[in-house]
């Protein structure tokens, strides 16, 4: 079948000027992307001289040289360390992509852009077109000119579905240029050049596996965005933080386990376990916000649950700072990201004693009737269960409860201060004045509550409170991209069917044959179709005088293109033809031996036999549940034989499915 049928448009095709953010456009998030776009070429260039000067330094044996160029070292060094601090600095300025609405809300962490250079495909691709496929590459400029424009356009993608729409559509289209152009055994010989996210050190390969996996980077970060910028003070914006974030794991997760050996550290197996789990507490924290705004009748259970909520916050952000803090990872990931992961751990913490105190503090003791599931709650609400009295004793007496609860204030606000020392520590943290104001806010509140519950006439010393044992109603998800969502068409459709004219596939130089109809017609049979195959060439007939053989593809009849046509327009056209015949144009893949090895060279490109297996960029998983809706995604394409392309019955039996001329 053909490729086109199984990836119809689902959307309108919107101008391609029209889909990336406009490049000049003054906004507050472009204007830092330009800034990262303009460090990385300054990087990029300082890092060719500092390997120009090794190489001499390395090859003269001039002692003045080799002081000169010591020097000259020493300075492209110091300015390659200004320009990697600069760009911390911007990989750390999280408030241009927060929510701009009133509420306070403790700012997330969102990840730049890949920036990547331009790519001019037009003179590889029709040189390509016209060795490979034999037609004339200048014919084909239009669609190479819109690969390029669409490639153009998803480097500045809008931050909205929008924009990821724009990237999955390049992705997807990415399917189709490795099919038709990237042969397993040579190279197209282009280079695609991207620059590290957070050290803009640049990379670049000829492989197409690291243009998908940038993309995919891309995709990834451009959910970080949009789930940095919902306003979290209201429900809705609550959930479409989650499932941007949800995504955003999805992504890099996506990216860890079908992409190795990635030249730059952002797509590292360390880095991408690190951003994972990143996205995963940042989900987290969402759940708590959500689960603190819909409960508003704050009781006794509420308030235990919201402490095991916190408590799963802090949890998160711990493990995701033992990441950052992993040898692979220390000294790539930015200072203010492994502070703010620091303080957020502390100050979930400090929250979770503080609810604790709250449930204990402010509620009324626990009557005889709410008794039973009180202690249910309580049993598995500590890690550890509180020295002291019973459970029972301890729920029903107010004095027993606030002693508990003040230990817990007293944990809550050591924690409560550790978080603003942390928080200290990092210059560019300082200047978050939002972060500020939460954790002065919270650090305040629960001195007020200790206020309130602390008495002169208490002589007993307050016991270390036990963690709250973290716990969720709500598991964060690693949503996987979804691919079939942004379907698209080949833009070079007009090269054929996949499953024939790929670049996998190599054949023969085109044939025409001139045919005429003799008393038994042309002497050949016909099966399946886009394009339509010789399935069988009777001995001494018109097609065998003709040179026509077994396995022979018609791409061509009377100069009509056929090589999308069905069969019934490849044989209403060969039965039109007069006296004086009918030209067709035959091609023969190399290897081919009549309709079996035909037939086993499709089956080879339709399943994939002919990728690289052994590479993990080459061995997509699909995505969805249909095993028929992946045809267009999983890269080592599995597809169940077409009954139209069965060449096992013998040339003398002619099938219902195949036709005698």
């Amino acid at each position: 079948m053909g490729t086109a049928a199984t990836v119809p448009w689902c959307r309108a095709r919107v101008p391609l000027s029209q889909q990336g953010c406009d490049p000049f456009a003054q906004t507050q998030r472009s204007k830092l992307q330009h800034r990262r776009a303009r460090i990385n070429q300054q990087i990029n260039k300082e890092m060719r001289m500092r390997a120009g000067a090794e190489n001499l330094f390395r090859a003269t044996s001039n002692h003045k040289v080799k002081e000169t160029v010591a020097l000259e070292l020493s300075y492209v060094n110091s300015n390659l360390q200004l320009l990697k601090e600069e760009l911390e600095e911007l990989n750390s300025c999280m408030d241009v992509y927060q929510n701009d609405s009133e509420s306070i809300s403790v700012p997330m962490i969102p990840l730049g852009l890949k920036e990547t250079k331009e790519l001019d495909l037009l003179l590889p691709l029709k040189d390509f077109i016209s060795e490979h496929y034999g037609e004339e590459g200048t014919l084909f400029e239009k669609e190479i000119k819109e690969f390029m424009e669409l490639r153009q356009a998803m480097r500045t993608p809008s931050r909205n579905e929008a924009g990821l729409e724009l990237l999955m559509e390049y992705y997807n289209q990415l399917y189709f240029l490795d099919s038709r152009f990237f042969p397993p055994s040579k190279s197209l010989g282009v280079f695609f050049h991207w620059y590290d996210s957070l050290t803009g050190v640049p990379s670049h390969q000829r492989a197409l596996a690291f243009e998908k996996g940038s993309v995919l980077f891309n995709i990834g970060a451009l959910h970080t965005q949009i789930g940095a910028r919902q306003d979290r003070a209201t429900l809705p914006g609550l959930n479409q933080a989650i499932d941007a974030f949800q995504k955003a794991a999805g992504a890099f997760n996506y990216l860890k386990e079908n992409f190795s050996n990635a030249p730059s550290l952002d797509m590292s197996a360390a880095s991408l376990t690190m951003l994972v789990r990143l996205m995963i507490a940042q989900v987290q924290e969402c759940v708590f916000e959500k689960v603190t705004l819909l409960r508003a009748q704050k009781d006794f259970l509420t308030w235990l649950q919201l402490a095991q909520e916190a408590a799963r916050v802090e949890d998160a952000y711990s493990l995701v700072h033992q990441t950052m803090t992993q040898a692979h990872v220390k000294d790539y990931v930015p200072f203010s990201w492994t502070t703010m992961v620091q303080v957020k751990s502390e100050h979930f913490k400090a929250l979770s004693h503080y609810f604790s105190a709250t449930a204990l503090c402010d509620c009324p003791a626990a009557s005889d009737a709410e008794l039973p599931e009180h202690e249910k709650a309580f049993i598995q609400f500590h890690i550890t269960m509180p020295e002291g009295p019973s459970l029972r004793v301890l729920l029903q007496d107010p004095e027993e409860r606030r002693k508990l609860g003040k230990a817990h204030l007293k944990k809550a606000i050591m924690k409560h201060e550790e978080a603003m020392r942390i928080h200290g520590l990092c210059k560019i943290l300082r200047k978050m004045d939002i972060l500020q104001e939460v954790l002065s806010f919270a650090h305040k509140r629960s001195l007020s509550k200790y206020s309130e519950i602390d008495h002169e006439e208490d002589f007993f010393e307050t016991g270390d409170a036990p963690d709250i044992l973290p716990k969720t109603h709500q598991k964060p998800e690693i949503k996987p991209p979804n691919f079939s969502q942004v379907k698209v068409t080949d833009l070079f459709h007009r090269l054929g069917p996949l499953s024939v004219f790929s670049a996998k596939n190599k054949w023969y130089p085109v044939r025409r044959v001139h045919l005429r109809r003799g008393e038994n017609g042309f002497g050949f049979t016909l099966r399946g179709d886009s394009p339509v195959l010789i399935a069988g060439v009777i001995p001494g007939g018109c097609a065998a005088e003709a040179g026509l053989k077994e396995g022979d593809y018609i791409i061509s009849v009377s100069g009509k293109d056929c090589k999308w046509s069905k069969h019934a327009e490849v044989v209403q056209l060969l039965k039109s033809t007069g006296e004086e015949g009918v030209e067709i144009g035959v091609i023969t893949l190399q290897g081919s031996e009549g309709p079996r090895a035909a037939e086993k060279k499709a089956a080879a490109m339709s399943s994939g036999s002919g990728l690289l297996k052994s590479n993990k960029e080459n061995s997509r998983k699909s995505l969805m549940n249909s095993k028929s809706a992946s045809t267009l995604l999983i890269w080592n394409k599995k597809s169940k034989r077409s009954k139209n392309s069965t060449y096992s019955v013998p040339f003398t039996a002619v099938g219902d499915n195949e036709a005698m001329y």
